[in-house]
């Protein structure tokens, strides 16, 4: 079937990709422009200190990778070997909450445990002999990290797992299989081809981690290449340096984009909840305790944090907080950020998915065009280019001009709409796409197009999808600190940016009242897209 190339969706594609074009050609322009206009300083930041920063960001990311995927194996294994317990369900919910979770509020939760003054300040005094210093630096990066990837990196592998044909599983019952065998020939196997992906997703999210090293690096020696970038800018104002650490940040992440995309990693870092299968092999005594402490563990592990931030967040006073007028004023800033970024984010999501479907439809033959496989896979290579790195180039390209600080709601809304778009059309695409094969023929035939196929055909098919892209899009706008740590001022902040604050001047109530608020309202959010999602699947 033709369709014509006049088509309004190739057009909304073709303006969308246009706008991501911009946004990140900007930064890249303002770059090269502050590049050329002091070559000697760029040049002359490829110092000793700058690699410093690079090794330690390969090296706290591979090591954050290995603590996640390492116990990841065990757990995902244990409750993939248990299928059906009480509280599984609960279990699986819970490791999807630091999905959910805005990274500076994970932050909070992890000092509230293990900081200087944190619960278990007092057992880690006694178990070390002296003093507990707290967890800043590298120790306090890998705890926040595997906090967050472990969740994740269980839920790929137990997905993984849920690819065992059923017949595996049958046939290893009738052979009276072992743990340690069914795990070699079956189970192995499975997670093995997996791991390349999810270990690469795991280290492009540790290596372009900005709030978690912001808040618990600790000082120079543990600093990656986003917060030096942040530093630069914000404190020092050596636009030289900013452009080194920024040419290096984007090779670095652009290699590991391109290794994710050639072992087909789910760039995302989406997860659906795996659905019990039958059980033909019953775990031993000795392989079910195992299990079962694997499993308490994690849950602890993910947990503590979570119930610190509760725990804590309840002894601030909230009544106060949120009768203060900047928090009001935070707390409406966000959402209303939020909220166009998120339907800014949505709108490209859906303009690249009907555009990518038009195309294919008005294809003459297998191969695709360049456009085609802009709108198809070019919409994953905005993650090549971290927040931190866009706002860096827009800051220098705009300095002399106009007040940077101005542009702040338009660098918040512009880049989180950007950063979150990948996730939307994961949203989206699976029902237009289900829905243009129903009626796309039609459609042709009755000649109908632009805004009323859109209103009759298609927005009864996208109500749900493009309601799951939003909410998800919303909260993670919501949470996110990187572009406003840049641009924010007194003038211009969200509920992230006066938590750092908070932080920052040390009133450890009121940032813990915040962090509380803000991850309810993130975790409403993502609840709700959760629903939407799971109503649209039936």
């Amino acid at each position: 079937m033709s369709i014509r190339t006049s088509d309004p969706r190739i057009a909304a594609g073709i303006i969308a990709l246009v706008a991501i074009g911009i946004l990140i050609g900007g930064a890249f322009a303002g770059l090269g422009i502050e590049a050329a206009r002091n070559p000697q300083g760029a040049a002359a930041a490829f110092d000793g200190y700058l690699f410093r920063v690079a090794r330690f960001t390969l090296w706290q990311a591979l090591l954050s990778t290995l603590l996640s995927l390492a116990p990841a194996i065990f757990v995902a294994r244990a409750l993939s070997r248990h299928p059906q317990f009480p509280g599984r369900g609960l279990i699986l919910r819970l490791f999807a909450v630091p999905l959910a979770l805005p990274a500076i509020v994970a932050a909070l939760g992890i000092l509230s445990l293990y900081g200087r003054a944190g619960y278990f300040a007092e057992p880690l005094t006694a178990l070390t002999g002296g003093t507990w210093p707290g967890i800043y630096g590298l120790s306090g990066i890998l705890v926040a990290h595997v906090f967050f990837n472990l969740p994740l990196a269980t839920r790929l592998m137990l997905e993984a797992l849920q690819t065992v044909p059923t017949d595996q599983w049958r046939l290893a019952s009738q052979l009276g299989m072992g743990a340690r065998a069914s795990f070699r020939f079956i189970e192995w196997p499975a997670m093995r081809a997996a791991l390349p992906g999810i270990a690469g997703l795991v280290f492009m999210l540790c290596i372009t981690s900005f709030t978690i090293v912001l808040t618990l690096g600790g000082g120079p020696a543990a600093t990656t290449l986003e917060v030096a970038i942040y530093q630069a800018l914000r404190f020092d104002f050596d636009p030289a340096r900013a452009v080194a650490l920024t040419v290096l940040q984007i090779a670095l992440t652009a290699v590991v984009v391109l290794a994710l995309m050639r072992l087909g990693a789910n760039t995302t870092g989406d997860a659906n909840l795996p659905v019990a299968r039958r059980s033909f092999i019953q775990a031993k005594a000795g392989e079910t305790a195992f299990n079962v402490a694997a499993i308490l563990l994690a849950l602890v592990f993910v947990g503590g944090p979570m119930l610190a931030t509760v725990a804590s967040g309840l002894k601030a006073d909230l009544g106060r907080l949120a009768g203060e007028a900047s928090v009001q004023r935070a707390t409406l800033t966000s959402i209303v950020l939020a909220t166009i970024s998120a339907t800014l984010a949505a709108m490209i999501a859906l303009a690249l998915v009907m555009a990518r479907r038009a195309l294919a439809g008005s294809r003459q033959s297998d191969k695709k065009t360049l456009l085609e496989r802009f709108t198809d896979t070019g919409a994953g290579f905005v993650l090549v280019v971290p927040p931190i790195v866009i706002g860096a180039g827009w800051f220098v390209l705009v300095r002399q001009s106009v007040d940077v600080f101005a542009l702040a709601p338009v660098m918040v809304v512009t880049v989180n709409a950007v950063m979150a778009m990948p996730f939307a059309v994961r949203a989206i695409r699976p029902a237009y796409d289900a829905g243009s094969e129903r009626h796309e023929r039609l459609c042709a035939q009755l000649g109908i197009s632009g805004w009323s196929r859109l209103r009759l055909i298609d927005w009864p098919v996208l109500r749900r999808p493009l309601a799951t892209a939003f909410a998800f899009a919303m909260a993670l706008s919501l949470g996110d600190l990187g572009v406003i740590a840049l641009f924010g001022s007194d003038a211009v902040q969200t509920l992230p940016y006066l938590l750092l604050a908070r932080m920052g001047s040390y009133r450890t109530d009121d940032a813990a009242g915040l962090a509380l608020m803000l991850g309810l309202l993130c975790l409403a959010l993502m609840m709700l897209a959760d629903r939407l999602g799971k109503e649209t699947s039936r």
